[in-house]
């Protein structure tokens, strides 16, 4: 969608339509719809996968353990969660948390469109490999491209990370590990923020 939303669309408006969708047949599995939360005034919009068990169970994202090494990395840097826009390319839960099929993504797609253009990031940040290759289908794996500024539709740049599950799953803190690159990923995006607001200040 690279038009602008509906002039009496908002967040608050869009959500309702979210959490009663049926386009697709994960909607026949899930407890909740995670419609995403955060300032929607966001400089920084997070993008990952889809729900888990406990974002279903709560209907928030990134609220199990994923969510919680995610505020790590947050806090790490002095970034305050309700700062962010926090939410996921298919806002219901696949079963066993496979990775959603690209059905499901297509329909769940103009979702994430409108929270973007009604909040109007400067910044994308994915999370992990689904959400990078479905919104830069040209970038290279994740393990290449996390740590890299690209331009998203030639306006709002996109700034891939390893999913915060990744880092769970490699806990090794040393120097090149997965962890060590997120610390480092994540630094430079405080610094590109510091940035950011120095000239949209000025």
């Amino acid at each position: 969608m690279n038009a602008p939303p509906e002039p009496s669309l908002t967040l608050e408006t869009l959500r309702p339509r979210v959490e009663s969708c049926t386009r697709c047949e994960l909607s026949e599995t899930r407890t909740n719809v995670v419609f995403g939360d955060g300032s929607p005034d966001a400089t920084i919009v997070f993008v990952g996968e889809g729900p888990g068990e406990v974002e279903d169970n709560t209907g928030r994202p990134f609220v199990g353990p994923a969510g919680q090494k995610l505020d790590e990395v947050l806090a790490s840097v002095d970034i305050a969660r309700e700062s962010v826009f926090i939410t996921n390319i298919v806002k219901c839960r696949p079963p066993g948390n496979r990775v959603p099929t690209k059905p499901e993504m297509e329909v769940c797609f103009p979702y994430l469109e409108a929270q973007i253009a009604l909040i109007q990031p400067a910044l994308i940040v994915t999370l992990g490999n689904t959400s990078t290759q479905w919104l830069l289908p040209e970038a290279p794996g994740i393990t290449k491209s996390h740590g890299t500024f690209y331009t998203w539709r030639g306006r709002i740049l996109l700034y891939p990370m390893y999913h915060p599950s990744y880092l769970l799953r490699n806990p090794s803190r040393e120097k090149g590990s997965p962890k060590y690159q997120t610390w480092e990923d994540i630094r430079k995006v405080r610094k590109w923020l510091d940035e950011y607001a120095g000239t949209s200040d000025a």
